[in-house]
Formats: structure tokens, sequence, C-alpha cells
């Protein structure tokens, strides 16, 4: 039996995710190639390997508008950057649920790879749905909307698919504490969704003496619909 294990000790986030799994398959090109069958451009993926307290990963960053997820400036087409941008910024803004699920079933990605992707996009989308006492179908994303989280989630989706364990199990999941600066406000951590996400699910989680946010909502789905328990790493033969 194929078992696939998160250790969620230092949180999780969407591009966390990829960069892990990205590893585990061994290819960096399969993710860029997959992703291609989505039919959506506007966004840049860069895989680079990084150096963190002595010990190398697989970095995995979504640069959308020539801006990546903390607001870093790339430059890329430069030309095109300047004349999409505020009808790209538009799009982002605006999209939903029954966008982004446009999106993702007119893709030429497989049924089980386009399922797990809209799974994980509900979760987000009842978690904000709730914080924002909006319906369903008028919660307008800030992160799930942006390009960066189609690609991170629906990156999750083909990577789990390629991997394809009989069972995925995670660590107890650790977030920070402290206030964190968002689009419009200052929020507590966890962040609200974050929490919603947490509540309405199996998930176990907890917060450690780390003063910022470790887990994003986009990694909080994630987490809570792919793994169905949350324990320390059973026994087990590693193969990677």
């Amino acid at each position: 039996m194929k078992t696939l294990y998160f250790d969620c000790s230092s949180g999780i986030s969407g591009n966390m995710v990829l960069g892990a799994l990205t590893e585990i398959i061994g290819d960096e090109q399969y993710l860029i190639e997959e992703l291609k069958k989505l039919n959506t451009d506007g966004y840049k993926i860069e895989i680079s390997k990084k150096v963190k307290n002595g010990i190398t990963g697989t970095y995995i960053n979504v640069i959308v508008d020539g801006k990546d997820e903390y607001g870093h400036e790339h430059h890329i087409h430069e030309h095109e950057e300047h004349h999409n941008e505020s009808e790209q910024h538009h799009h982002h803004e605006h999209r939903n649920l029954a966008d982004v699920n446009k999106i993702i079933e007119e893709s030429s990605l497989n049924e089980k790879i386009k399922d797990l992707a809209k799974r994980i996009f509900l979760r987000v989308a009842k978690a904000e749905s709730k914080v924002h006492n909006k319906p369903l179908e008028e919660v307008h994303f800030h992160e799930v909307g942006a390009i960066d989280s189609i690609v991170d989630i629906v990156g999750t989706a083909i990577l789990i698919d390629k991997i394809n364990p009989n069972k995925i199990i995670s660590s107890i999941v650790n977030d920070g504490y402290g206030f964190i600066e968002c689009a419009h406000s200052t929020m507590s951590v966890p962040v609200p969704a974050t929490s919603e996400i947490f509540a309405n699910s199996n998930v176990k989680f907890r917060q450690i003496d780390i003063d910022t946010e470790l887990v994003t909502p986009t990694g909080a789905a994630i987490i809570a619909e792919l793994a169905e328990e949350f324990t320390n790493l059973p026994a087990m033969t590693t193969e990677k």
C-alpha cells in the first residue's frame, strides 16, 4: 500500500505542497506541462532550489502579472504586462466559484484531477462565504479567485493524481499566532477563512510559538480535503 504522509510541522501553503510533491515525483517539468491543459495564462512558474536552515528544498514560485505571492516585482514580458495589467486585475478580482469551476471543467485534465481541484476550491468558497456572510455564488475571492490559487490547487490535484497514493495522512497541522497584513485589513492568525476550513473538517491543528501565519486558506483546504487522518508518522518503509 502506498501512503503519502504530509509533515505540516511548519504549516502548509499551496506552494509548499507543490514544491514537496514535485520533489516526490522527481520531474520539475511535469507540473509545468500538465498545467498548460488549463488554457489559462497570466502566470509564470519559477522552480528553484532554496536553502533554508542549511537544508535544500524545491521552491515553486507562481508569478502573476509580474508579481509573486508576496507582491515582489518580477519583470516578465514587460510589454505584455503593461497592456494587460488593468484588464487582468479586473478578471482576477471578480472571479467567483462558478468562474473557477468553469476554468477547471473546460481544461483537458482528467476527471479525477478536475474533481479533486473542485472539492478543494469548494472548501475555500464555503469558508469565505461564512466569513463574509454572503451566499456561495456571491463570494468574490481575494486569494482564491487569483490565478495563483488556481495554479496551487489544480497543480496539487495534478501531482496527487500522478503519485496516486492509496492513503494520505498528515501530522497535526501547526499554525503561528499574532497578526498579518491582508489586502484590506490586519487579521489575527489563524485568519478567519483558515479557521472556518478547519472547523468544517477533521483537521487537527494547533498554534505554536511563531509570530506569523504558517497556514494559508489554500493550504488549509488542501490538507482538509486530502488527509484522512492526523497523526504521527506510522510505521512504514520510506520510499521517497
